[in-house]
């Protein structure tokens, strides 16, 4: 071991002494000792041992520490808070910005414990509210954090959407008069992606010399039916260079799910086909598009139907679940409302935190009179767009809401979600979700599972007793359509569908760019096919308040 990989031992145990809140003059400590043998000019393992604590700068404590890392390879003391600190939080010091005290802070008051979690944390403007964190200092971690996550593999469908034209208009443009067919998990829809994949009519080697000179495209591995390359946008690209005869096969397997795939295929003598249309047509069926191509249930519906009407980012009526400034979001309620109108949309429905939610400026009682009454104004000066008066409010511990049954029965619509003690067994988790889902207030089951992609694993729940619970309580499941959340996942849309349950598409905008995150939520649904009708958001203005009334109406409020 030399001395430069003992100098970073030394430092990273300082660094996790200040994010355990140990001692601080101990971690300084050992940070100078990092510095001090960095300047060494003889490599410790080379001197006598004893002669170590006598270097300036090295104590007999902290020389019993090199000796140990010389002679074991390892730290006792690191180890220990290595395997006390989640992976996440250690994950947190490759963000620049960011030292080991505010790290500190994240992990103990914000309880965050992921460079995910903490990304999201910057786009609901959570950080600025926490002594030693401001404004500029949350812009700077959000923009370091995104550039951190876009090398490092996989990535959110909302945060490439934008590159890929890009890519597939390079690859068009280089192999001129050749297919070039974009598939994949990105013309799937899925809310993740990992690489892109394009299908290429070209043999592989003459793809491999052709991109040879092609900026931004270096080769990383081989496969046996593709190539891989790193693109210089942080995008890995899979490419399937076949023949002509073998495209379209190659393109109806690459762009749905292996069972799919397999139960089209052979129905059909692909070999005399052109296009993916007529696939589709030699099989009888109308043409499938390639996000709703997972479950083979769909082939054997179309066998005695029409491919059903399913939801556009057009049909969204007005938004559902929103922040202003009045809690955590960026903008005031008026900005808010006025974004929706310039979008064409005929409601808002602002749900502020709850009280609960201190680290978001949660609404006391009084305060939800004040926004009330800004309503009322702002409703006036408004119309005929309409601001619905509404909480996000926190399902407790014990599964109850944040507030009095007087200042619920306040609101028009309940959007209840868990927002603390994340890290729960399946019982306790359906233990609150169902004593919320039977509260009379509660409207809309928010962002079921809390899980954020790519970052944080939902809370296990049993997603069919959920949604009876909420077919039998007349309870909207919301789909966060927040890019990071997308929650409910659309692989249970279709039993809320069977048991007769509304899906709400919001977008839980902190801001008024974030209203535009409905289109996300809609390109989940449509995998699941979910019909306009059966989406709340999707609702006029008039349909809704007709909603909220009768829901009232029945529930006695």
């Amino acid at each position: 071991m030399d001395n430069y990989q003992i100098a970073d031992t030394f430092s990273l145990l300082s660094k996790l002494m200040d994010i355990h809140g140990e001692n601080s003059f101990k971690s300084k400590s050992y940070s100078s000792v990092a510095f001090t043998i960095e300047k060494l000019p003889t490599q410790l393992s080379e001197m006598p041992k004893e002669n170590i604590a006598s270097i300036k700068g090295i104590g007999a404590s902290s020389a019993q520490k090199i000796i140990e890392l010389l002679e074991t390879g390892e730290l006792k003391n690191l180890h220990e808070l290595i395997f006390l600190t989640p992976p996440g939080v250690v994950e947190m010091l490759n963000i620049k910005g960011i030292g080991p005290k505010k790290i500190h802070t994240i992990w103990k008051e914000m309880e965050i414990e992921s460079i995910g979690e903490l990304l999201y944390a910057c786009k609901e403007n959570r950080l600025k509210l926490y002594k030693g964190f401001g404004e500029k200092t949350q812009q700077n971690v959000s923009d370091i954090i995104e550039f951190y996550l876009k090398n490092k593999g996989s990535h959110l469908y909302a945060s490439i959407e934008n590159i890929v034209p890009e890519i597939e208009q390079i690859l068009v443009n280089t192999f001129v008069g050749k297919r070039v067919l974009l598939t994949g998990n990105f013309k799937r829809q899925m809310p993740t992606i990992d690489e892109l994949e394009f299908v290429i009519e070209a043999d592989e080697e003459f793809i491999e010399k052709t991109l040879l000179g092609i900026e931004g495209f270096s080769l990383k591995e081989r496969k046996d039916d593709s190539v891989v390359y790193n693109n210089s946008s942080g995008l890995n690209v899979r490419i399937y260079g076949v023949n002509t005869n073998e495209v379209l096969r190659t393109y109806i397997n690459t762009s749905s799910s292996r069972e799919f795939s397999e139960a089209l295929l052979k129905e059909i003598n692909i070999g005399e086909l052109e296009d993916e249309n007529s696939c589709f047509a030699a099989a009888g069926l109308a043409f499938i598009p390639s996000p709703v191509r997972e479950d083979v249930g769909i082939i054997e519906l179309l066998r005695t139907g029409i491919m059903p009407d399913v939801i556009q980012a057009a049909d969204i009526k007005g938004i559902i679940h929103c922040h202003s400034n009045w809690s955590d979001g960026s903008n005031t309620l008026e900005e808010m409302a006025k974004a929706a109108m310039e979008r064409g949309l005929e409601y808002l429905v602002i749900s502020d935190h709850s009280r609960s939610a201190f680290y978001a400026q949660g609404l006391s009682e009084e305060r939800i009179r004040e926004q009330h009454l800004l309503i009322d104004e702002l409703n006036k000066k408004l119309a005929p767009f309409k601001i619905f008066k509404s909480i996000e409010s926190d399902i407790l511990n014990d599964g109850n809401l944040d507030y009095s049954n007087e200042v619920l029965a306040s609101f028009d619509v309940v959007i209840a979600s868990v927002h603390s003690n994340l890290k729960m067994s399946k019982e306790k988790a359906m233990m609150r979700l169902m004593t919320a889902i039977e509260n009379p207030y509660t409207t809309i089951l928010g962002h079921m599972t809390g899980r954020l992609l790519l970052s944080r694993e939902g809370y296990p729940v049993d997603h069919e007793t959920i949604i009876d619970a909420c077919a039998a309580n007349n309870v909207a499941i919301e789909l966060n359509a927040s890019p990071s959340r997308l929650d409910i996942d659309w692989k249970h849309i279709a039993y809320a569908m069977k048991k007769n349950v509304l899906i709400s598409i919001d977008p839980d905008a902190h801001s008024i760019d974030a209203l535009d995150y409905n289109k996300y939520g809609v390109l989940v649904a449509q995998k699941a096919l979910l019909p306009k009708e059966r989406n709340l958001s999707s609702f006029t203005l008039a349909e809704i308040e007709s909603y909220i009334a009768e829901r009232k109406k029945l529930k006695g409020i």
